[in-house]
């Protein structure tokens, strides 16, 4: 085979070579998947951190309130202050207080030991929402450190609340150092998840499609190719259908160029046979204007006769050629008595079958509009194929019918009928022929002759009691 690229098709781009890791679709979802996970993990670390502020503050609390249960048990409810200095760093905070509501009076439990310098900023565990913790819990990462936390509470009896002083930075520290070890957890997590996905992405769909894609540029540069076809896979997703289908057009594309191969090598060779066969008939044709001057009577009659069928066979050569070269005739058209060419074309036909019958149900007066040798070369074809077919079969009886209808002729056998095969591919050279010797050009040059004339050559229906076409010939204007 002669099958060559296309030059003016570019060529694969190898000088990325190194790059394609990077524009692959399962590092981009390598990439996409850990981006992802960490959107998620920061959408959950909003109301986690928020749980987190919430714990630390109400632990200080609880602290605090045990811290202030030991001034029960002392006289007067007050304590020295190295011991109050000691319950306040037990419970991690500065000062403890509780408000009566009722008289709304504050009683100091355990007052600072230290100077309060920094900002206040007052927090009530009591009556909060989810918008608002979650925005003090932001709010947190960016407080100065020296802001003191003046928190309430329920107190330890009904109808007070405690007041704890704490400073922000501890809480803020240890929000960061959270923050800190969720974001490196969901790194990890992300890329664990990645990973996987990217190793079964790889195996089960990029791995795939550069078979495909490979097998696509391959063909691109090379349609008829027949060693770097795609194979067939058994998958039955998406992309085994799509391997699947690519794989079934390859074999018709290469298989098409096979052909076309094959035809410009016959197209080549007809060539040189048309030149010889041409001479050949010219020095027959010389023959037969010799015949044509005898005075036998019956070389006279065979003499128009011989000299029409060397004629025909001289413009089958050239008009085969033509065909090879996509160049149909123009048809003539003319007044033809469709009878009398019918009967001609069937004596041509029949002359290897003469058991088969031929009924002409033309009538004489019948005349159409048609380029005699086209018309002639249809119905020797039709009527040659019925009557092989027929013979081959062992028909009977072995008949062939032709009749008028308007302007369509009609041909009728009482052959075998077509195989199924064959009918599909009737109009298709090189696929249409029923049998082993055939070409499957005649039938696809008969037809292009009628649409040359502008009509057209359709095969009726075929079955075990014949077949039939149908011959669609001009109207008579």
């Amino acid at each position: 085979m002669n099958d060559t690229a296309d030059p003016s098709l570019p060529a694969p781009d190898t000088t990325r070579a190194g790059a394609r890791w990077f524009d692959s679709l399962s590092f981009r979802l390598f990439g996409l998947t850990i981006l992802s996970i960490l959107v998620v993990e920061a959408f959950i670390f909003v109301p986690s951190a928020s749980g987190r502020r919430t714990a630390w503050l109400t632990e200080r609390v609880e602290a605090a309130r045990i811290a202030s249960l030991a001034l029960e048990a002392s006289p007067g409810r007050s304590v020295s202050e190295e011991l109050s200095a000691r319950l306040l760093d037990n419970a991690e905070v500065w000062g403890v207080a509780e408000l009566e509501m009722a008289d709304e009076m504050r009683f100091q439990l355990l007052p600072p030991q230290m100077p309060l310098n920094g900002g206040m900023h007052a927090l009530d565990l009591r009556e909060t929402s989810v918008a608002s913790r979650v925005a003090n819990t932001f709010a947190a990462f960016f407080a100065p450190d020296d802001r003191i936390l003046v928190v309430t509470a329920e107190g330890t009896e009904p109808g007070r609340v405690i007041e704890v002083l704490l400073p922000q930075a501890p809480m803020k520290a240890d929000l960061l150092a959270y923050a800190r070890r969720i974001a490196g957890l969901s790194v990890l997590i992300a890329l664990a998840a990645a990973s996987i996905i990217y190793v079964l992405l790889h195996l089960l769909v990029v791995r795939p499609m550069q078979r495909v894609t490979l097998s696509v540029e391959q063909f691109r540069m090379d349609p008829g190719s027949w060693t770097r076809r795609l194979p067939h896979t058994g998958r039955r997703d998406e992309i085994g259908r799509a391997q699947n289908a690519l794989a079934d057009m390859e074999s018709a594309v290469a298989e098409s160029f096979r052909q076309r191969a094959h035809l410009a090598e016959l197209g080549t060779a007809v060539a040189k046979i048309n030149h010889d066969l041409r001479n050949s008939l010219a020095s027959a044709q010389l023959v037969s204007d010799t015949l044509a001057r005898s005075d036998d009577a019956r070389v006279q009659k065979a003499a128009p006769r011989l000299e029409r069928a060397l004629t025909r066979a001289i413009t089958l050569a050239t008009e085969t050629l033509d065909y090879g070269k996509a160049m149909p005739q123009p048809a003539e058209l003319e007044r033809v008595d469709l009878r009398q060419a019918l009967d001609e074309a069937a004596d041509e036909a029949l002359a290897a079958w003469p058991s088969v019958e031929f009924v002409n149900n033309v009538h004489m007066m019948d005349h159409v509009m048609a380029d005699p040798d086209h018309l002639h070369r249809i119905a020797a074809n039709l009527i040659r194929n019925a009557a092989e077919a027929m013979s081959a079969a062992g028909s009977d009886p072995s008949r062939i019918f032709v009749s008028l209808e308007m302007n369509e002729v009609h041909f009728n056998d009482t052959g075998p009928g077509l195989p199924e095969k064959a009918a599909q591919n009737l109009f298709t050279p090189f696929a249409g022929s029923s049998r082993q010797s055939g070409t499957g050009l005649g039938l696809v040059i008969a037809r292009e002759l009628a649409q040359s004339m502008g009509g057209d050559l359709v095969l009726f229906e075929t079955g075990p009691d014949g077949s039939s076409f149908r011959l669609t010939l001009p109207p008579q204007g």
